[in-house]
């Protein structure tokens, strides 16, 4: 079932304020959610979910570890100082190191080192820091963010080390 993405903000509402059960009824096109004395039915969305699947890369082989909430830090500082059209920040991976930079059209220049778990040959990959740290929100701080990466132009998938859950495929852009 596909349920519409206000009906899961409400839901996810209702679901934090009440300590009670959750009562939940389901027909060919609705969705019923009973909590204590609220009642929340929405209109299932026509369709079939697509093949998420299809889109996560399999073959990414240059692994990338490095401890989520540095990493957060990391990318808010160098993107105070791209720009508010791109937000573009750019990964430069070596041995143990990695280096995030971004420019401003204003000539510039933000760079921050990181140390990371990163064998593979080097390789420099660019992306939305808006979007890195959004993932970077979603995994636990001691927890490492685990990316992997083909090469700049793909997909790279990222993954939560202490969450087998969370699986995030984020594309790269150009810097």
């Amino acid at each position: 079932m596909i349920v519409p993405r206000k009906a899961v903000q409400e839901i996810r509402k209702l679901i934090e304020e009440i300590d009670g059960d959750v009562q939940i009824s389901l027909n060919e096109n609705k969705l019923r959610i009973g909590f204590d004395t609220t009642v929340l039915t929405t209109k299932l969305i026509d369709g079939t979910f697509p093949d998420y699947e299809r889109v996560i890369p399999a073959g990414n082989d240059k692994m990338l570890r490095v401890e989520s909430s540095s990493f957060k830090r990391a990318v808010d500082r160098v993107a105070t100082i791209s720009t508010e059209k791109s937000r573009s920040v750019k990964l430069s991976l070596a041995a143990g190191t990695l280096t995030l930079s971004a420019n401003s059209p204003d000539n510039a220049q933000a760079t921050e080192e990181v140390d990371v778990d990163y064998g593979a040959a080097p390789i420099e990959i660019g992306f939305n820091s808006r979007y890195l740290m959004d993932i970077a929100d979603q995994i636990e701080d001691g927890s490492k963010a685990v990316f992997a990466m083909a090469d700049a132009a793909s997909p790279t998938v990222v993954t939560d080390e202490g969450d087998d859950g969370a699986l995030y495929v984020l594309m790269p852009m150009r810097v």
